[in-house]
């Protein structure tokens, strides 16, 4: 077949840049987008008012609190 490398691998002779390697203003912004990405995420999640708390059923098959099964 071919023997192309694909796209989406990294040459392993490149040097990765650290966060302090990069200019003051690309760090600025790094760090900005990383708190907006978190108030988006909070904002996006409702709290949840007398929620059956512990973990997700659907998740982890707990579908019994107490004794008493539950389905929401």
């Amino acid at each position: 077949m071919s023997e192309k490398t694909d796209a989406t691998e990294a040459p392993e002779n490149v040097d990765k840049r650290t966060f302090e390697d990069l200019p003051p203003a690309a760090q600025r912004a790094l760090k900005e987008a990383e708190a907006r990405r978190a108030a988006e995420k909070e904002a996006q999640a409702p709290r949840e008012i007398g929620g059956r708390g512990g973990k997700d059923p659907a998740r982890y098959g707990d579908w019994e609190i107490k004794g008493r099964s539950i389905d929401f």
